[in-house]
């Protein structure tokens, strides 16, 4: 099974990229998108100067468990900047969504609790919430966290959609937004 068809049978269809969009990136924003792949694991990730987006991170479940997941977050850790990354909210019927999070709070990443972000599905059409967590060595604001969510969205995520799925996604400002007195339960604390 290849790179692609191992992140598509694990990510819900209104998450993912096509193959094509994700292949345009590698190959025309290679310098920051990246791809590191092993017989049990993707990660595609964006690095710049000033932080690292992990777009998506796959662990099969084989190797669940081992240390892999830890392993290549510590190797994004210790290029010294804020790791930022997308999740759903905790669904109960999906065992892998509480699973994630405890795998994340672990990992020391906190969630971005002032941050709101809600996007129409090109594939669905159905508005898809996610919540913002992130890794900071120096104690980065969320205020910065929202800033480098809105470059990766512009930059990475609707990079040429209108020509990739013949419509383009919503304005960064319909989907990210930012309230530092909202007072969004934090999807971390109880797990």
């Amino acid at each position: 099974m290849n790179w692609y068809e191992k992140l598509n049978q694990y990510f819900p269809v209104e998450e993912m990229k096509s193959k094509e969009h994700m292949e345009m990136l590698l190959k025309e924003k290679g310098d920051i998108y990246h791809k590191d792949e092993g017989p049990h694991h993707v990660l595609m990730y964006v690095e710049l100067n000033d932080f690292t987006f992990i777009d998506y991170l796959f662990v099969s479940k084989d190797a669940r468990g081992q240390g892999l997941g830890h392993k290549l977050l510590e190797k994004l850790k210790a290029k010294g900047k804020p790791i930022i990354l997308e999740v759903e909210p905790v669904n109960y019927e999906d065992s892998d969504s509480e699973k994630r999070l405890k795998f994340y709070k672990r990992e020391g990443f906190e969630h971005a609790q002032s941050i709101g972000y809600r996007r129409r599905s090109l594939a669905t059409n159905e508005i898809n919430q996610m919540e913002i967590l992130y890794w900071s060595p120096t104690n980065e604001s969320e205020e910065l966290i929202y800033e480098s969510m809105k470059k990766t969205y512009e930059m990475i995520h609707t990079y040429k959609d209108k020509e990739l799925y013949g419509k383009s996604y919503q304005d960064v400002e319909e989907v990210l937004s930012y309230d530092e007195d909202k007072d969004n339960e934090n999807i971390l604390a109880d797990i």
